[in-house]
């Protein structure tokens, strides 16, 4: 491969496993010096369930592949441990440019079924995880005048079933993300989010592939879907587009969402106004019912989107 990023030192969090591995490794290929900060623990976030940390062997392979990397078993959920990421990061390569939030957890619940404990797990990890890391990250990079941060979401920041906790977060991360971009763009720091489709332990377990056939069972789910989902492709094919936003190539892009998901590459229209009714205010005051009754019905309501399966495409 070539040297896109020689001399960028970056910070991938949740690099053991999965899309956060793939992102390492190809930041490493492309001539990054790389902190690969994993826990080593369960998709819940629960206890570590390898006797070598993912990240180590993660850090064994780039070596192999002739990259530079350290490993890194912090925490991105508690501020003053994120802090130590980053501080990793800096002390060893000194400096940090790249800042990539992937790791997380799931705690899938129904909304009616969940408890505060599973609520608060997925909320610290992923959107507290995302501000933590941010927060340490865009402080130098402001000093520098250049830095890249994405943070890598999902499609269920549009709405999604069986697990609101992490649709909530990744709401808040697009936002968080959004915002960010607004603020450090003048200081040559892009900000941009990453929806992926990928089959990882996270997205495509058994248990989520038995979840899959009861919806088709139940008629949640059409067949076609069914397959579509089951058929995603791996990891390895999100890293290309952050590895894009990563480099020098990317620094015209910010506050962006991003869909990767194998040969497709989209740009989500976010929270855009679509429809809307005007009446004059000054004179007329505020909307009555009955004048919303009337009107809303031929203005705005029949082009709310049906709440429905997506028919998705994997390029």
């Amino acid at each position: 491969m070539s040297e896109y990023l020689k001399g960028k030192n970056a910070v991938v969090t949740g690099a053991g496993r999965g899309i956060g591995r793939e992102v390492a490794l190809s930041l490493a290929a492309e001539g990054a010096n790389v902190i690969v900060n994993d826990l080593g623990a369960a998709v819940s976030g629960a206890e570590k369930q390898d006797s070598i940390s993912p990240a180590d062997e993660v850090v064994e392979e780039i070596k192999k592949q002739g990259g530079n990397a350290i490993a890194n078993y912090d925490s991105v959920a508690d501020f003053d441990t994120a802090g130590n990421i980053i501080e990793s990061c800096i002390d060893n390569f000194g400096k940090i440019d790249i800042l990539v939030n992937v790791a997380g957890n799931l705690r899938d619940r129904m909304v009616y079924n969940m408890t505060f404990e599973e609520w608060d797990a997925v909320i610290k990890v992923h959107l507290y995880g995302t501000f933590n890391c941010s927060r340490h990250a865009c402080v130098p990079m402001k000093e520098q005048k250049w830095g890249r941060i994405i943070t890598v979401v999902s499609d269920a920041y549009r709405g999604t079933m069986g697990h609101v906790n992490y649709g909530a977060a990744k709401g808040g991360m697009v936002s968080l993300m959004r915002s960010m971009a607004i603020e450090l763009s003048r200081f040559q720091i892009t900000c941009n989010s990453i929806a992926p489709a990928a089959a990882t332990r996270m997205t495509l377990t058994d248990e989520v592939k038995e979840g899959f056939k009861k919806r088709v069972e139940k008629g949640f789910m059409s067949k076609d879907v069914y397959e579509h989902m089951i058929s995603m492709p791996g990891p390895e094919f999100v890293p290309p587009g952050i590895v894009y936003l990563a480099s020098d190539y990317g620094d015209k892009i910010t506050g962006c969402v991003i869909s990767c998901a194998g040969g497709k590459i989209s740009i989500h229209n976010v929270a855009e106004e679509t429809h809307a009714i005007y009446k004059d205010f000054r004179d007329n005051g505020p909307w009555t019912m009955d004048e919303l009754i009337k009107i809303m019905p031929m203005g705005i309501e029949p082009y709310c989107p049906p709440l429905k399966t997506v028919e998705l495409d994997w390029g």
